[in-house]
């Protein structure tokens, strides 16, 4: 049953089509985006060598950063194998922005509207047609 014309459904507006699972992958990218840029500006107040902590920081954090970095190219491949799939448009742009804020934020968010659009494309798939339409 819909409802009146001019009336907004429980669900409507921003909150729309946000799953548990889509909010659980937003909560993650904020963490993620917090957590990482919180140490990316110390690096910057300190005038760091932000590579070369990378690779000279010892085995245990090389080891880290080709894990990440797998995991990040791997991720990068994902988002854009599923962007074309979905259909959804600037799916390049999660992977450039990776590159510019962290990869710990785009993928969840990424993951969040892939969620989203999911969900409404569910909904609006199950929807009975009303013959007065």
């Amino acid at each position: 049953m819909t409802p009146p014309a001019g009336t907004a459904s429980p669900r409507s507006g921003i909150t729309q089509h946000w799953t548990p699972l889509a909010v659980i992958y937003l909560v993650l990218a904020v963490i993620g985006l917090i957590g990482t840029w919180s140490f990316n500006i110390s690096a910057i107040v300190q005038l760091r060598d932000f590579a070369g902590d990378w690779v000279n920081s010892g085995p245990a954090v090389s080891s880290l950063t080709v894990d990440l970095l797998i995991a990040a190219v791997a991720g990068s491949i994902l988002i854009i194998v599923e962007s074309r799939r979905l259909g959804l448009r600037g799916g390049w742009i999660y992977v450039v922005l990776a590159g510019i804020t962290a990869f710990a934020f785009v993928f969840p968010l990424f993951l969040a509207m892939r969620e989203r659009t999911i969900t409404r494309r569910a909904v609006v798939g199950s929807r009975p047609t009303d013959p007065g339409e």
